[in-house]
């Protein structure tokens, strides 16, 4: 019998389903579902257990609603609430999420849900954890405890205090290194002629103030946070810019970017990379938000619009685990499998529900859109579905 996807719960099953939730009962459906997890993983080469990527950060989850109980007034006036959200980059699934009141900071109940998030993911085998987050995650009273454990490591943006950043202005000269970017793509013909820059053209033309970047040298130097008992590696990135209005120079000016980490052994350049890559957790967002449609608050109180997030959040995970259950044996079609399993992973949501269940069922004799044998995807897809016992549990049910 074909597969689907079960429907969302309609809005009166969500007033009746979603207010049966605790904090309790939310933490032991997130448990359920890291079983599951743990599960998938297991089915994956090696390579894939040398490091996990964890990224942090706070998404605002805007409402029209008056009275929604738990929701607040954000920094940028939105009233709302305000979810903190964990997602593993190797895969793009969600690790953690928690609904907070719009008002609370960014890293307000982080350390917790990130020790949830490394429990899981050394239970699950990985050699290796990153943390990554910008400077509202540094969190620096946890990061000897983190430390004490060998398999982890962070990387968090830091905040250009006024005595980091005059530590960073005593450096000598000579310790400063051109950041030398890699490209965005590399040309597979020949190289095409570059458009007209027209938004440059307007910004000159209408004399707006504009900061362009002429270097980026980096450095670094040892340093000890005020909460933190040891010394760590910190990072930083002198920004050059030249600041013009039309098509006259004003003054030059310099900004310094700061990056916290206990990894000794990386170059430098590369954990600027690596924290530059957390940004990509960006677009993870907005499939939670417009794609799945996780981060929304169709009902009236914190905890059962936590409920929702987690529960809405997990179609994103089974897109996830799909792509995992695809064969990576060693052999002549090893690579083909291994760019399957990334084009899978990268899918939007929506294209994800589109094409790829369509393209399964529709002929056996056919591949999908990616050249994904339909032989292949079919089984892997009852696999990674609940059944109805777990699809009970994962709701709630008795």
């Amino acid at each position: 019998m074909p597969w689907a996807l079960p429907p969302p719960p309609r809005s009166h099953h969500r007033r009746r389903l979603l207010p049966r939730f605790t904090e309790p009962s939310i933490r032991r459906l997130q448990d359920l579902v890291h079983d599951v997890r743990v599960g998938v993983w297991a089915r994956q080469p090696a390579a894939f257990f040398r490091q996990a990527r964890i990224d942090l950060d706070g998404c605002l989850v805007e409402t029209t609603g008056q009275c929604k109980q738990g929701m607040d007034i954000a920094y940028d006036g939105t009233w709302g609430y305000h979810a903190l959200v964990l997602t593993l980059a190797n895969t793009g699934a969600v690790l953690g999420l928690v609904n907070r009141s719009g008002n609370r900071p960014s890293a307000e109940g982080a350390a917790a849900t990130v020790d949830r998030a490394l429990a899981v993911c050394c239970r699950g085998g990985f050699q290796q954890v990153l943390l990554r987050g910008d400077t509202q995650f540094s969190q620096t009273e946890h990061l000897d405890r983190w430390t004490t454990d060998r398999r982890v490591r962070f990387l968090f943006g830091y905040e250009a205090k006024p005595i980091v950043q005059a530590l960073a202005e005593t450096l000598p000269e000579r310790v400063w290194q051109p950041l030398a970017r890699p490209p965005r793509y590399v040309v597979q013909t020949q190289p095409r002629q570059r458009p007209d820059q027209v938004k440059e053209a307007v910004v000159v033309r209408r004399e707006y103030e504009n900061s362009k970047l002429v270097s980026e040298p980096v450095a670094e130097f040892n340093y000890r946070p005020t909460a933190c008992r040891q010394e760590y590696r910190l990072i930083v990135v002198r920004k050059h810019l030249s600041v013009e209005k039309g098509e006259r120079h004003l003054f030059d000016d310099v900004r310094y970017c700061f990056y916290l980490t206990n990894d000794w052994v990386s170059e430098s350049d590369e954990l600027v990379f690596s924290a530059n890559d957390r940004c990509h957790q960006e677009n993870l967002l907005a499939q939670l938000q417009s794609g799945v449609r996780a981060l929304r608050a169709p009902v009236d109180n914190l905890v059962s619009n936590w409920a929702y997030m987690v529960m809405a959040a997990l179609a994103w995970d089974l897109k996830a685990w799909w792509a995992l259950q695809l064969p990576e044996e060693p052999g002549r079609w090893q690579e083909q499998h291994r760019a399957e399993k990334r084009w899978l992973l990268g899918l939007e949501f929506k294209t994800f529900v589109e094409c790829l269940p369509a393209a399964t069922l529709s002929d056996h004799s056919h591949e999908s859109a990616a050249g994904v044998s339909a032989a292949v995807l079919e089984p892997v897809a009852r696999s990674v579905l609940p059944d109805a016992r777990r699809l009970a549990l994962l709701s709630g049910e008795p």
